[in-house]
Formats: C-alpha cells, structure tokens, sequence
C-alpha cells in the first residue's frame, strides 16, 4: 500500500493540506466571534456556508473533471482555496468571512472529489488499500489542522487563514510538478449522472447514512468550543487528539475489524457507539473535562466511520467511482450543513445541551437507515477482482440507461 507512484503521494499530500482547513478554524471559533461581536450561530455559518456550496459544487465536480482531465480539476480547486481561505483574512466582518468560506468551499469541492477518484484510480493495490492511504491523507490533516489553527490563532484570528493559503500554495506547487498530465474521460458526465445513481438503493442508503452521521460530527465540531470556552491553543490541543484518534482508527483498527466481521455489522455498532457519546456530551455539557474527553473519544469512531462508508461508497453501486463520489458528497454534505448553524442556534437560545441531544438522534437514525438498506449492500465485501470487474463495466451512460 505503501510504495505509491510519485503522482499518488503529491495528490495525497495536496489532501493532507486540504483536510487541514476543515479543523483549521475550530478553534478560532470563539475569538473570532469576540473580536467581532458575533453569536454562535453567526460564527457557526463559517461551516455551513462552507459545506453547503462543497455539497451542491460536487454535482459539477464529474463535469468538470470528465471535460478537462483530472489534474486541471485538482489545481483549479487549489487555486479558489488559496484565494478563499486568503480573502476570508482579510475580511472584517462575520458575514464577509461566511462568504468567502462559501467560496472555499466550492474549491474543495473540485479537489475533494477528484482527488478521491484519482488516489482510487492511480494507487497500486485494491481499492480498499487505496482508501486507506487517502483516509491516512484525511486523518493527518484533521489531527495537525487543529493544532496549527491554535498556535496560528494565538497570534491572531486570521493567521489560520492565511496559514491555509500559504500550505495551499505548496500543494499547488507539489500537484502540478508530480502529477502527470491526466486525460480526459472516454464519456463526458452530466448534471443528471449523480442523481441516476442514487437510484441504487445502497447508495442513497448509504449517503443518507452519512448525512445523518455527518449531521452529529459537525454539531461536536462546530459547537463543543463554545461550551469549552477555552483558549485557542487549548481547543487546538483537543481537537489535535481528536485527530490523532480519528488518523489512527482509520488506517489501523477500521480494516481489521472489517475483515472480521463485515462493514456493515461494524458501522452500524459503530454508529451506535458515536451515539452514546453524544448523549454523553448532552448530559455532561457543563463540565469541561467530559467534553474534552468525549470530543477524543469521538475521533475514535469517526475514523472508522469514515473509512469503512467511503469505501462502502465506492462499492455500493456499478457505476464510475467519480459518479458515486459525486453522489455521495452531494448527499452528506448538503444536507450536514445545517448542523453547524442549528447547533448554534439552539445552543444560545433554547439550551446548551440539546444540540448534542439533537445530533445524537441524528446518528442513531443513520444507523437505522443502514440496517434498513443492508440487503442492498450484500455485495461489498466479495473479493476485489470481482468487484473491479463490475465496476470498470460501469459508466455514466450505462446509470443513464438503467442497464
């Protein structure tokens, strides 16, 4: 798994950067919204703008990198995150600082899914190995974002910002001498091809799995630093352990338990285990240590989680692996952005308990929603050959016809 081409590892590093600004900002959360006499649920749309425009940009992401190749799509993403994440330092309101995370995003949404696809398509190895480097690639990235957005936020608010601009830079720079030029798909996808091949009841079973999943993960995310009211090198501490577990499960603890005792079986149980956590968060919201400790403890699970569901993703369904992402993010993270801003919302003018409460019933339903679509997923963990040959017969079109 471990002996990439060249191209795999610029691509994985360009990932590790990208990841880092999704916990970049957690811990600026608070000062941000002191220094510029914003609420919770203002700061709070920091994420949701970010992961709305990501979740609706991900329909074009097939489009765009089926008409100009893979690597033109990786580095026009880089290139609207550098200016996003850069703007958004240099705004001077709340609202200034939403819009250009919205932009952001949408630069994420051009490298996230394409660079999924092209890990998947270029890596040496099954799809399953090449999934764990990419989520290796995530986990480092979530774990270090943290704790670089405290040191840089200790300093000031916007150094994460403009932290995210310069590493972006380098990815950019790495991307486009390592990776070779990539040709473009033999069949240009449509609008239409993500929303054909959540006809497969195991993939809208699945996203909306991950959307009720995510819907929980970005409430801790986004609002736990609020009833923590610690510094921002003290959040990035926690959360950097947070990372760390979620890194470590993904790559070491998530295929070992999926060989031996199925992927559906082990996300569903789980699912179940992230729940009790929540409620664990809901029930000790007032106490600092609880929080830090189960904000850990969550990493744990979401690691596994988001290994074995990618994966999941990737399999559930004969369609081209770029579709299925496509479909998959367009899914989770639409729907997961209202988290963020309902967790602040709630938090501030109903209870500080109840958007943990909300977003632990969020994860028990996703793993409702599983065991209910399991009968479509019998397939996903037959022998790689096999499934590799299903899935190199898939194209758009044939989604399109239904065949």
């Amino acid at each position: 798994m471990w002996r990439q081409p060249k191209a795999v590892w610029a691509v994985a590093f360009a990932c590790v950067v990208a990841f880092m600004g999704i916990g970049l900002v957690d811990p600026i959360l608070k000062p941000i919204a002191e220094n510029l006499d914003a609420s919770p649920s203002q700061v709070s749309l920091l994420f949701t703008s970010y992961m709305a425009v990501m979740g609706v940009a991900m329909l074009i992401t097939g489009v765009v990198a089926s008409r100009i190749g893979p690597k033109r799509t990786l580095l026009i993403g880089l290139v609207v995150i550098i200016a996003g994440a850069g703007l958004a330092g240099m705004s001077d309101t709340v609202m200034g600082i939403v819009g250009w995370r919205a932009l952001w995003g949408l630069g994420n949404a051009l490298f996230i899914a394409t660079a999924l696809a092209t890990i998947v398509n270029s890596a040496k190895g099954s799809v399953a190995q090449a999934i764990i480097l990419y989520e290796a690639a995530l986990g480092l990235g979530i774990a270090v974002g943290p704790l670089v957005g405290g040191v840089l936020g200790s300093i000031s608010w916007r150094g994460p910002f403009f932290g995210v601009s310069v590493l972006m830079a380098v990815a950019l720079v790495v991307t486009a001498l390592l990776l070779p030029s990539t040709p473009r798909a033999k069949h240009a996808t449509t609008l239409a091809d993500p929303f054909r091949a959540l006809r497969h009841r195991g993939l809208l079973g699945v996203a909306i799995t991950a959307l009720l999943y995510n819907f929980g993960f970005f409430t801790l995310l986004a609002f736990t630093p609020f009833p923590l009211d610690m510094t921002a090198h003290q959040i990035g501490l926690i959360f950097f352990g947070w990372g760390f577990a979620l890194a470590f499960t993904s790559v070491v603890v998530a295929p070992r338990l999926q060989r031996r005792f199925g992927t559906v079986p082990v996300v569903v149980v789980n699912l179940l285990a992230m729940t009790a956590t929540l409620v664990v968060m809901a029930l000790g919201t007032d106490s600092k240590a609880v929080l830090a400790t189960c904000v850990v403890v969550a990493g744990l699970f979401i690691g596994i989680n988001n290994t074995l569901i990618t994966e999941t993703v990737m399999k559930a369904a004969p369609v081209e692996r770029g579709v299925a992402s496509a479909a998959y993010s367009f899914v989770r993270f639409s729907g997961a952005a209202l988290a963020p801003w309902l967790a602040g919302l709630l938090g501030e003018r109903v209870s500080v308990h109840l958007p943990f409460w909300v977003g632990a019933a969020a994860v028990l339903l996703g793993a409702l929603v599983l065991l209910a679509s399991r009968h479509h997923l019998v397939g996903i963990d037959v022998d790689e050959d096999e499934l590799d040959e299903i899935t190199q017969q898939a194209t758009a079109i044939t989604v399109g016809n239904d065949s």
